[in-house]
């Protein structure tokens, strides 16, 4: 089994029991290993805040993180010529090709239909 990006969509369904949560939690616990943009922190920690829940550290001690040392211009632009993503979505799918450069076959894994049709386009497993 390879390992999965896992974008903000997936994480907050399972953290705040969406519909999909019971099959989002059992889809992620197929993979070895989650990795993400640290940006999904930030968003997570921005989810629960709004909604008066306290972050709770453990809630993303299972995923690695992923720290580009360079700007993402290239993965951004490919990105864009798959389809049209908003920033933080555009974020998450450049950062996963960008991993994918050493993690052949890394699935991308959320509940955001565009962004699933971008990574699709561009060969992530969904």
């Amino acid at each position: 089994m390879t390992d999965a990006y896992v974008d903000a969509s997936a994480v907050l369904a399972v953290v705040f029991d969406e519909p999909d949560s019971q099959a989002v939690s059992r889809r992620l616990s197929e993979f070895p290993r989650l990795i993400s943009s640290n940006l999904l922190e930030a968003e997570v920690r921005a989810a629960l805040a709004r909604e008066g829940d306290p972050f709770v550290p453990e809630l993303l001690e299972s995923v690695q993180w992923i720290l580009p040392p360079r700007p993402l211009h290239t993965e951004i632009a490919a990105v864009l010529q798959a389809g049209y993503l908003r920033g933080a979505d555009l974020w998450h799918v450049a950062s996963a090709l960008y991993a994918a450069r050493t993690m052949p076959g890394l699935a991308f894994v959320t509940l955001d239909q565009r962004q699933q049709a971008v990574a699709a386009g561009l060969g992530f497993p969904i």
